[in-house]
């Protein structure tokens, strides 16, 4: 096994470390072994190994373009002129569900 002699500091908001560290602490694995893991992975991987993009924006008003908010227009007067219409009590029960 290799000798560790390099140290790496870090500074971390407190929360975070106590959350970590109470995690790592149940899975019985010291700070620096799970440092080491991740400098392992990046090795290998040639990556960071967990994903780092932007949360995706929601769609509004101000991010459309005239021919976005059009288009979605004319596919709600459509679906309008079809019947294919729901009530709104039947639409927010929908979106009541998917938030919990």
């Amino acid at each position: 096994m290799a000798t560790k002699s390099a140290n790496v500091l870090a500074r971390v908001e407190p929360e975070v470390k106590e959350q970590a560290e109470s995690i790592m602490s149940k899975l019985g694995l010291p700070a620096s072994v799970v440092i080491n893991a991740l400098y392992k992975q990046i090795i290998m991987t040639k990556s960071i190994p967990f994903s780092l993009s932007l949360p995706k924006e929601p769609v509004t008003l101000d991010s459309m373009t005239t021919e976005e908010f059009n288009s979605i227009m004319e596919k709600g007067l459509l679906q309008a002129k079809a019947d294919q219409s729901r009530p709104v009590t039947d639409v927010f029960a929908d979106l009541r569900r998917e938030i919990q």
